[in-house]
């Protein structure tokens, strides 16, 4: 009972409150609908958002949909670091677009050359107990400095732009304790890659992972940015560390010393499960083709012949990082057969590279510098020979990403890179005779924030550029009561955004629907367009069949947006991944799963499938589907899970035709 608004206890009960995690602690203080409840949905307060340039354009499209005149987050930053390589007018039209919008509505531009968008916002933007959305996967990287920063389409960004909140189911917390301290030549990144062995990359949505334990002090910030930030193949929302002592003194060295505040974990918190991770028992490792949980020893891997090196990318591109290569190659050359590339994360890695004369050994070892960009890593430049054995330090190795589709892309740390550099050969670094190139932490990092444009107090006068390239957001139209149509396309386990929609030189497209869309599962089936197309043009509905983990890998809302405009009604998937479910919701396709998975075998490409009365189903909350198979004669069970939320949303046909009706 409440008395006199105190709680009265019985003296016999004995009242128990229970410690808080650190994402507990984040998460509450920003809860704004719904309760903190494991499973349930919640919708968050966003603080911070960022986009990319090849998210952004369709981005900022939606947000001018929403006629707001200003964002309404705490800070808003669009980067340019995907698509820098700029053959055609395209990219540098989507460029101009992105400047003017971000002066028009009150968004930071971070301009082309100035780095990658994780390792930007990590060094200038990364605040401990906020809140960060970004319209790309590797959004989590921001974790390392005690940030919840999650992955999500454009279309949520814009929403969080707009003062909407993010909806996350409330997450089952995991903790991943370490102890000991990291081995010369075994990396941050061989924790990760560890990790991605014991998690895999299916399985784990609606988890978050909370590193702790004494080894994390052995951990610097941007140690901790490469696990949290390759934590996201996992398929977990995101992973965070404690801001501590090491959050501090990184954060000092950047000049906001003023952003920190300290966050831990209380000492009775109570996860879902904890898993030890003792870092001096590590080992070089390597993420196999073609997925970055096929993990192995690199000692398994030794003696391979290596043709191309990729040090970069927003994993593995800190000065850290780059100054342990460096002092590895100082006096050496690269093996003649090894072409060597590398992309700092940022201008200020570069200058202070520079500065301390790393850059002219790295320059002398016989370097290919690359721009301060994605650039190889999303496969829009330095493509490998065919065939080709390449290490790359990033975070994903999916088949074609490199740009060849018959190259072998294996995911090392720089510390193996640099032995393959020298060696020419998969090498466990251990192995070269050489003293590690211990790096401390700088007491002052090379500050120049120049090429960070500030928005215009009052932007209403700037007029927004717009190439001929860039077209309006398409929406959908409301969810059927009968979904009609043949399987377009029926594909296996762990299918990626990539697969459905191609990054590299394709994604120029990404403001142009309809060219882009003629790209669809280009790399699984060039025919899939065609089909597509003609079934679209019969009045017929598509249905895409998927196995299990459907949707890993970037947060790319084009792998909806596309099969959308292309007339794809409903995929039915094994399982799928978080942000593609998100995604496919947003923009009116919807996402079932087999009731009885061994379903899945008895159907083929081509077969025709009649799901009746789905709106009805959804309207009343019905969860289960019947799908008729009129080729074969058959039926079987699929399910949905939709928030209440959600499913006025798939009613309505997605996220914009739900707004503009509600506005109606």
């Amino acid at each position: 009972m409440f008395t006199s608004g105190a709680l009265s206890i019985p003296k016999n009960l004995e009242l128990k409150i229970v410690g808080m995690t650190i994402v507990e602690k984040v998460l509450s203080s920003h809860v704004v609908e719904g309760v903190l409840e494991q499973g349930k949905e919640v919708g968050i307060r966003i603080d911070q958002t960022l986009t990319q340039d090849a998210t952004g354009t369709m981005t900022y499209l939606q947000f001018e949909a929403m006629e707001l005149p200003r964002i309404k987050t705490d800070m808003s930053v669009s980067y340019i670091d995907h698509n820098t390589i700029q053959i055609g007018f395209e990219n540098a039209d989507d460029h101009r677009y992105l400047q003017t919008t971000a002066k028009k509505f009150g968004i930071l531009l971070s301009r082309a050359g100035n780095g990658i968008c994780h390792q930007v916002h990590l060094e200038r933007f990364g605040k401990p107990g906020t809140t960060l959305l970004g319209a790309d996967s590797h959004t989590p990287t921001g974790g390392g400095v005690g940030q919840i920063a999650m992955g999500a389409g454009g279309l949520d960004i814009a929403l969080a732009m707009a003062g909407a909140p993010f909806y996350i189911t409330s997450p089952k917390v995991i903790k991943i304790n370490l102890t000991g301290k990291l081995s010369p030549w075994v990396s941050a990144k061989d924790v990760i890659l560890k990790v991605l062995e014991i998690f895999t990359t299916k399985g784990n949505v609606g988890c978050m992972l909370e590193y702790g334990g004494p080894g994390v002090d052995t951990l610097s910030v941007p140690e901790r940015g490469t696990i949290t930030n390759m934590g996201a193949e996992c398929g977990v929302t995101t992973s965070i560390f404690p801001s501590d002592h090491k959050t501090l003194e990184f954060l000092k060295a950047q000049g906001r010393e003023g952003d920190w505040k300290e966050l831990k974990a209380d000492s009775d918190a109570q996860y879902f499960k904890t898993v030890d991770i003792d870092l001096s028992q590590l080992v070089p490792l390597a993420a196999t083709p073609h997925s970055p949980g096929n993990i192995s020893t690199i000692k398994e891997l030794e003696g391979m012949d290596v043709n191309q090196v990729c040090v970069g990318s927003c994993t593995n591109s800190s000065y850290r990082d780059l100054m342990i290569l460096a002092g590895a190659l100082k006096g050496k050359k690269a093996h003649p057969n090894v072409s060597f590339v590398l992309a700092p994360g940022s201008r200020q890695v570069v200058k202070m590279l520079a500065d301390n004369g790393a850059l002219g050994d790295l320059v002398e070892s016989g370097v290919r510098l690359a721009e301060n960009a994605c650039g190889f890593c999303i496969g829009n430049s330095q493509s490998p020979q065919t065939d080709a054995v390449t290490l790359r330090t990033s975070n994903r190795n999916f088949l074609a990403r490199s740009g060849t589709k018959s190259a072998q892309a294996y995911l090392v740390s720089p510390e193996t890179a640099a032995a393959a550099i020298i060696t020419g050969k998969v090498t466990d670094p251990r192995e070269l005779g050489l003293e590690f190139p211990n790096v401390p932490m700088p007491e002052m990092f090379a500050i120049d924030d120049s090429m960070i444009e500030k928005p215009l107090q009052d932007g209403s006068a700037v007029e927004i550029y717009r190439g001929p390239n860039i077209g309006a957001p398409p929406t959908n139209d409301p969810l059927s009561d009968t979904i009609e149509g043949d399987v377009t396309i029926k594909v296996g386990d762990k299918i990626t955004t990539d697969h459905i929609i191609p990054a590299g030189q394709r994604m120029k497209y990404r403001s142009n629907v309809p060219k882009y869309s003629e790209y669809i599962f280009e790399i699984l089936d060039p025919e899939f367009y065609g089909r597509a197309k003609a079934i679209k043009e019969s009045g017929r509905h598509n249905i895409i069949v998927g196995g299990e983990s459907y949707g890993q890998g970037s947060s790319r809302e084009h792998a909806a947006i596309c099969p959308m405009y292309m007339g794809v009604k409903a995929v039915i998937a094994k399982s799928f991944e978080r942000i593609h479910t998100a995604n496919l919701v947003n923009f009116g396709i919807l996402p079932m799963t087999f009731k009885n998975e061994s379903d899945y075998d008895g159907i083929e490409q081509g077969d025709q499938l009649v799901m009746e009365n789905v709106r009805e189903l959804v309207k009343a909350n019905d969860t289960t589907i019947i799908v008729k198979n009129i080729t074969k004669g058959t039926q079987f069970e699929a399910e949905y899970s939709l928030s209440d939320r959600a499913r006025d949303i798939m009613l309505a046909g997605g996220t914009l035709s739900y707004m503009k009706s509600q506005k109606d």
